[in-house]
């Protein structure tokens, strides 16, 4: 190619050189002139190079949409990637190098293993866009959010995977707040691996890990941390009590709480260090302290309600502890297997069979509840039944709600008045204000009592009770709206009211929110309370995600499947 030299130096070149030739006796040496012809074919390969930059500048302006046509993989059959020769390829090839570095986007099944009929593939990052030409050879992508029919392929053998349906989700208007692909194939183990196996072999592509879409859409602020962690309950959701609880989560209603909570922090902040820097002016307006000390005494009593009901989320999210228990022989285990609805314990008519704590988690009325059946109290047995009755007891001091079972044919014996005297009667007594425990009391065996003697043998308890059958029935309605009543006590009603913190994190962060705002005392020194306010406020940062640490980021995307 032809090299123009710049004009503005032209003449005075023309003439240095003629004086140098002239100095030299009119001879120019080999070597000078070998310089110059290096010099003008570099020259020219920068003109050439920023001619390519200038043309794929206006490609991109003219048609910023287009997707570049693609060729064969070299050395391998099949579409694969765009290629192009000479500078323009060069420079293509480092810049997609520098958007799809190795590594930045992750893909992964989003659905469920195993063989089922339609699966969901997903990747997320700046190469989605790649993998979906690889695997569709595609000249544009589909309409955004809408499904799209296409056929697969492996990038590079060529050969047909599957007919699937694509999605394709532009950044930042994607769950991740990057470039996002779904496919939704045929749910196949054969495919859903064909279909893993050919984005791994797409550049820039790496399988994900636990959490870690959901992680990135943290990061680019889709959503709070307090969203995520209600995200994860509802993935982990069983009972529909544990749903409505983690959809109000995860819908921003904790977040939100804190985040006006922190706007209070900022305000009364702003107040305190303004008062500080202008104390003395008169434009301050009167009473600024006053209001400031309302507001922060206002959210402590907020905290501290929040705080005195932190128990109920946890009880919601991880279950509520029920016990069952009563002397050896009434039916505990008949009513274990009954509310859980499969055989948990075994049931037999010699008295001690059951001799250790035994646990499975049951949906009671769509509350989420861990049922506990123990040994049967009494004493004077064996070193083996003391030990399970030993662990029966402990236990029972760990319930939240205890379904204490006697057999209604056998009320005057001494196993069952020691049970009422020790266990029932002082749980009765506590103070309505006060209640630590929950109890039940249940008249199992009703079916064993003529009807004459019904009314006699009851009207030896004075403390309110159910009668139940376990063996026809009978009753177990009445019990199931009895619990169902208690429950919704002890864990609140997850559809109204304010939200529930769900986890130690929580309560951690707003104790320490609390125990910083007891040092407030603006009398004292107003600096130390303005260091008091920044200190609240750092907590309820991190409670909603702001400066948290990296291992407990680590922690909690850990609960995430990979997919999510």
């Amino acid at each position: 190619m032809c090299c123009t030299p710049l004009a503005p130096a032209n003449s005075d070149r023309r003439s240095r050189s003629a004086r140098c030739q002239s100095r030299r006796g009119g001879r120019d040496f080999p070597q000078n002139s070998k310089r110059r012809r290096e010099a003008g074919r570099a020259l020219a390969g920068c003109k050439s190079m920023w001619r390519g930059v200038s043309a794929l500048a206006s490609r991109a302006v003219r048609a910023p949409g287009r997707w570049v046509t693609q060729t064969r993989c070299p050395a391998r059959s099949g579409p694969v990637r765009p290629e192009a020769s000479g500078v323009l390829g060069a420079l293509t090839r480092w810049l997609s190098a520098g958007s799809c570095a190795p590594g930045s986007t992750i893909f992964a099944l989003s659905s469920g293993q195993g063989r089922c009929a339609v699966a969901v593939i997903r990747t997320s990052g700046p190469a989605s866009a790649l993998a979906l030409r690889s695997l569709t050879a595609s000249r544009a992508p589909p309409p955004a959010r809408s499904a799209s029919l296409r056929l697969l392929r492996h990038p590079c053998s060529g050969e047909p995977l599957d007919r699937a349906l694509v999605l394709w989700f532009p950044g930042p208007r994607s769950f991740t707040g990057e470039d996002c692909l779904e496919l939704h194939v045929h749910g196949g183990p054969a495919v859903v691996t064909g279909v893993l196996q050919a984005l791994g072999s797409v550049p820039g592509l790496r399988p994900a890990e636990a959490g870690e879409f959901t992680r990135r859409a943290f990061a680019h602020g889709k959503l709070s941390l307090t969203e995520v962690e209600g995200l994860a309950d509802l993935i982990h959701a069983e009972t529909e009590a544990q749903r409505r609880q983690a959809l109000r989560q995860l819908d921003g209603e904790l977040g939100q709480l804190c985040r006006g909570w922190a706007e209070t922090l900022t305000k009364a902040l702003a107040h305190v260090e303004a008062y500080i820097d202008f104390g003395e002016d008169d434009n301050l307006e009167e009473g600024v302290l006053e209001q400031v000390d309302r507001d922060i005494r206002a959210l402590e009593a907020a905290l501290d309600s929040h705080l005195r009901d932190a128990r109920r989320g946890q009880r919601l999210r991880s279950g509520v502890h029920v016990v069952v228990t009563g002397p050896s022989n009434a039916g505990k285990s008949t009513l274990v297997n009954l509310l859980s609805q499969k055989p948990v314990s075994i049931v037999s008519p010699e008295p001690g069979t059951t001799r250790d704590v035994l646990e499975t988690p049951v949906d009671l009325a769509g509350f989420p509840v861990l049922l506990s059946d123990t040994a049967g109290l009494r004493e004077g047995v064996g070193a083996v039944e003391q030990e399970g009755v030993r662990r029966a007891r402990q236990r029972l001091e760990q319930a939240d709600i205890i379904l204490g079972v006697l057999d209604a044919s056998d009320l005057a014996s001494p196993s069952s008045r020691s049970f009422l005297d020790t266990v029932v009667a002082p749980l009765v007594a506590q103070s309505p204000d006060s209640v630590v425990q929950r109890l039940l009391l249940l008249l199992n065996k009703s079916d064993l009592l003529p009807a004459s003697a019904l009314a006699g043998d009851t009207t030896l308890l004075e403390t309110p009770h159910l009668l139940l059958s376990c063996h026809t029935g009978a009753g177990l309605e009445g019990l199931l709206q009895a619990l169902r009543t208690q429950l919704a006590a002890v864990c609140g009603d997850p559809s109204t009211g304010p939200p529930l913190l769900t986890r130690a994190r929580h309560q951690h962060h707003l104790q320490s929110c609390l125990d910083a705002l007891s040092h407030y005392q603006p009398a004292t020194d107003l600096a130390l309370a303005a260091e008091a306010l920044r200190l609240a406020r750092r907590h309820l940062s991190h409670l909603t995600g702001g400066g948290g640490t990296a291992e407990v980021l680590d922690l909690i995307f850990q609960d995430f499947c990979v997919g999510k």
